[in-house]
């Protein structure tokens, strides 16, 4: 699926990065940043409703095993609310097709993931780490 804009840029600017593993979290948010695209980040439901809330971000990279509740019920939440971001969900964890359809992310990237297919479904084909 592209993610480019008929003017050539991503479609997705402001990037929430919803992950409790601190490494990680920093590993994706330099990686992105990289390419241009604004960052946030949360490690908690919590903390993730409200940045979702003051920031509006375009997309959710999302984890589903979060401290304080799943990422299902923030998806949950944020749907009780009428509020619809496009969601990549990043985990371990192997995800029934009944989440899927459920929740119909964008995509499911199980961990760990080679970075380049995460580029690829926020920026396209024309991903380029070089």
């Amino acid at each position: 699926m592209m993610t480019w804009s008929k003017a050539g840029s991503p479609r997705y600017h402001n990037i929430l990065i919803v992950e409790d593993e601190a490494p990680f979290r920093k590993i994706l948010a330099r990686n992105l940043s990289k390419h241009g695209l604004r960052v946030l980040e949360a490690d908690t439901v919590a903390a993730a409703l409200r940045t979702i809330e003051s920031e509006n971000p375009d997309l959710l990279l999302l984890d589903i095993h979060l401290p304080d509740d799943t990422g299902w019920e923030l998806l949950r939440v944020l749907q009780r609310r009428g509020v619809e971001i496009p969601t990549i969900v990043v985990t371990a964890v192997r995800v029934p097709e009944a989440r899927r359809r459920e929740f119909q992310p964008l995509a499911m990237l199980i961990k760990p993931f080679p970075l380049d297919a995460l580029l690829h479904h926020i920026l396209g084909e024309e991903v380029s780490n070089g």
